[in-house]
């Protein structure tokens, strides 16, 4: 094989390849959903000041989610929603207003990946609640866009 002819069939092969990882790309971020959900928390178990939460989520992506949940001056945490084809997991922060038994708070999350068919997921959204310090219920609504 000649020299221009090994070249412009490595051409052809790298232009491929290119537009073949273009086209996963573009398949990946091809389902984007602006999404609302409300999950009603319960204490499960506490380390420290990182409390367990578990409970129902409902909205445009209803299951279950688990929350681990830093509460301090700032409230920091770690997320899993388990819905329906896999689940989501990310991070957020939010700022207490207030003080008493019920303390409202207000922040944002980043969805980081998940599993089955959000194994690509990422977003951005706002978060907003209620945590009660007595019984530590904790009512979360999020919206945001996800995509995956």
């Amino acid at each position: 094989m000649s020299h221009h002819l090994r070249r412009a069939a490595a051409a052809t092969l790298c232009a491929t390849f290119a537009a073949t990882s273009c086209l996963t790309i573009a398949a990946y971020a091809a389902r984007v959903l602006q999404a609302s959900d409300t999950a009603h928390l319960h204490y499960t178990s506490a380390l420290g000041a990182q409390l367990l939460e578990e409970g129902r989520a409902t909205g445009t992506l209803p299951g279950s989610m688990r929350v681990h949940l830093d509460v301090g001056t700032t409230f920091t945490g770690t997320f899993t929603i388990y819905a329906s084809g896999g689940s989501i997991v990310g991070h957020g922060s939010a700022t207490p207003h207030g003080s008493g038994t019920y303390e409202s708070f207000s922040g944002t999350l980043t969805v980081t990946g998940g599993s089955g068919r959000y194994v690509h997921a990422h977003g951005r959204g706002g978060l907003y609640g209620t945590f009660d310090r007595e019984s530590y219920a904790l009512v979360i609504k999020t919206t945001g866009s996800l995509a995956y």
